[in-house]
């Protein structure tokens, strides 16, 4: 039997998950089509009915929806609530069970490379949408303590205190005191859409060197200039991709209940750029 699946949002024609996904069922053979689905900030309600009566059986949320989806959900699992949105879907005739796949997504780069975070020091830079589930990780991982330094103290403080809440030492600065500190932790992660229009790295990464590990959210442009900033100093890189690849493995272990083509996906995936 065919089964549909579909990202939506909106913005949504630049999303590379069509490719991802298309990709896996073509290597897996799996008689499963995948599209990308705009819906405007406003219409959740009706496009989720427009889903249901197409019988899809998956989909991807992204931005506008990852928040107000949640209460059209039947079910979530611990990853949604904890983090506070929700960005995989299951339709089991008409039950729509919610998944965070964002701290998988984010942890799983670690996981391939054997990088260890348990013990480290952790430098987050932005409290934004990604951030809550990028913190979960670093606790669940047992990361000895992080900063979040965000432009905005507030939400940089409340962020904090939900690190405080699931265990992890934590404290808040704002960006501009990082000044010359990048030196002393271990992992430093850009989780601010700064790099996206090839903007100057939001700190110094002055005196990190070949043992820091520094991680930029941000997947397009590939080479940020956090990220040539970091190879300068010769730091241990990982790819805003590998976490969108991360998160697409994640789901379509979620949909088929089957280890996901990894390489097939990423080839799709870098494939796009």
């Amino acid at each position: 039997m065919s089964k549909s699946f579909a990202v939506i949002g909106d913005p949504i024609d630049h999303s590379l998950s069509p490719n991802i996904h298309s990709a896996a069922f073509r290597e897996m053979d799996l008689d499963s089509s995948y599209i990308a689905y705009r819906i405007p900030k406003g219409e959740l309600e009706e496009g989720i009915e427009g889903l249901k009566k197409i019988n899809i059986h998956g989909f991807n949320i992204t931005i506008p929806h990852k928040i107000a989806m949640m209460k059209f959900l039947d079910k979530m699992d611990e990853s949604c609530s904890l983090i506070g949105a929700v960005n995989t879907v299951t339709n089991k005739d008409g039950i729509l069970k919610g998944y965070n796949t964002d701290m998988d997504g984010f942890l799983e780069p670690f996981k391939k490379r054997k990088l260890n975070i348990a013990k480290c020091k952790v430098l987050l830079i932005g409290a934004g949408g990604a951030a809550r589930a990028i913190v979960a990780g670093f606790a669940k991982e047992k990361a000895s303590s992080i900063t979040i330094a965000n432009r905005t103290p507030e939400k940089a403080d409340s962020l904090s205190e939900f690190a405080k809440t699931i265990g992890l030492n934590s404290n808040s600065i704002e960006i501009k005191e990082v000044r010359e500190t990048a030196k002393n932790y271990d992992i430093i992660v850009n989780a601010t859409s700064v790099g996206l229009k090839n903007e100057p790295s939001v700190i110094s990464l002055q005196g990190i060197n070949e043992k820091t590990i520094v991680y930029d959210i941000v997947y397009m442009p590939m080479n940020t200039d956090f990220i040539k900033k970091a190879k300068e100093r010769n730091a241990v890189i990982v790819y805003g991709y590998e976490m969108l690849l991360g998160q697409a493995v994640r789901a379509f272990e979620i949909w088929h209940d089957m280890e996901a083509p990894y390489n097939a996906m990423k080839k799709a995936l870098l494939g796009g750029f």
